[in-house]
């Protein structure tokens, strides 16, 4: 199947973000094996295996249990998938990977779908119980943690995942106002962040970066992304390729630092003695790549989204530098 013909098929509000670009990055091969990290609701698996032989091998995994039953719905029936419902930090450790890949993607934040469920708690424009855990069966949620947290590290938190300016002021108006009642619910939070912090002239409503920042650390994602980027690189054949879509500066710088350390000697400083000779083992492939118009007038998501493609060199294609 041509890459996109699947991307138009489906619904415009789960449409996969670049669906083209990853394809070309990813560079399937019939007889591969390929690692989807982010299931999702399965745009870019499928695009996969539509390219896969009899022979090819497809490996799944969400940390989301409502995605891992999405993907045992819809391909649990093709015997070159298997599903595995987990971080991607941990692929790694999944039998599966052992003999190496030669595909990795990991399309990171939250999916529309995780989004246009107000149960979930992820968004406050649907007023829901204020969760934001990616697997609502393990770990504390967003609601828990505001309760006993204190204002230091609120503030820490807003921050460091969220750039937010006011961080200090919003965790003190936390601390304040659970006292009286503790935040439950989505509205609850956005409608006092909106309070302290004021509409002004901003498009962006204002409790956006507090909960980018509280769901980043909840589910412990810039952590994952370390772990997972480690982990996809040390199961990557030679030409095997790792393709990761970002949202936000965070996660992007993360992938470009990653990349550029594998690909690129580091600079060197006359004041210290010279370094040892370095060994490229990744090449970067085309920088950081955007979603052109005609997508983002489909699929405004795509508007932030930011692509970066590298591949593993073999012992023949590393080139030393000193």
């Amino acid at each position: 199947m041509m890459a996109g013909s699947t991307a138009q098929a489906q619904n415009p509000s789960h449409l996969p973000v670049m669906f083209t670009q990853v394809m070309d990055g990813l560079r399937v091969l019939k007889d591969g094996k390929y690692l989807d990290g982010t299931f999702g609701r399965g745009g870019h698996a499928r695009g996969v295996l539509d390219q896969l032989g009899p022979a090819g091998r497809l490996l799944l995994m969400d940390k989301d249990p409502e995605a891992i039953a999405s993907a045992a719905e819809l391909f649990g029936g093709d015997s070159r998938v298997a599903v595995r419902q987990a971080s991607f930090a941990t692929l790694a450790d999944w039998d599966e990977t052992s003999a190496g890949l030669d595909g990795v993607l990991f399309d990171l934040g939250v999916s529309s779908p995780q989004l246009d469920v107000a149960e979930r708690g992820f968004s406050f424009r649907n007023d829901g119980p204020l969760d934001m855990r990616m697997d609502p069966t393990s770990g504390e949620s967003a609601a828990q943690w505001l309760a006993r947290a204190n204002a230091h590290d609120i503030a820490d938190v807003l921050w460091t995942y969220g750039e937010e300016k006011l961080s200090r002021k919003i965790a003190a108006a936390i601390v304040m106002d659970r006292e009286t009642a503790p935040f439950t619910r989505t509205a609850q939070l956005a409608e006092m962040i909106a309070r302290v912090v004021g509409r002004g002239d901003s498009k962006i409503h204002p409790a956006t970066r507090s909960f980018q920042a509280i769901r980043i650390f909840i589910n412990r994602e810039l952590d994952d992304l370390e772990r997972g980027l480690e982990a996809a690189y040390s199961r990557l054949k030679p030409g095997g390729r790792l393709a990761v879509i970002s949202f936000h500066s965070l996660e992007d710088r993360i992938v470009k630092r990653f990349i550029a350390s594998h690909a690129k000697a580091p600079a060197g400083n006359r004041r210290m003695p010279a370094p040892e000779a370095f060994t490229a083992t990744l090449r970067d492939i085309g920088g950081a790549q955007h979603a052109d118009e005609s997508e983002i007038a489909i699929n405004p998501r795509s508007r932030s989204a930011v692509l970066r493609v590298a591949e593993k060199l073999g012992p023949e294609k590393r080139e030393a530098h000193s």
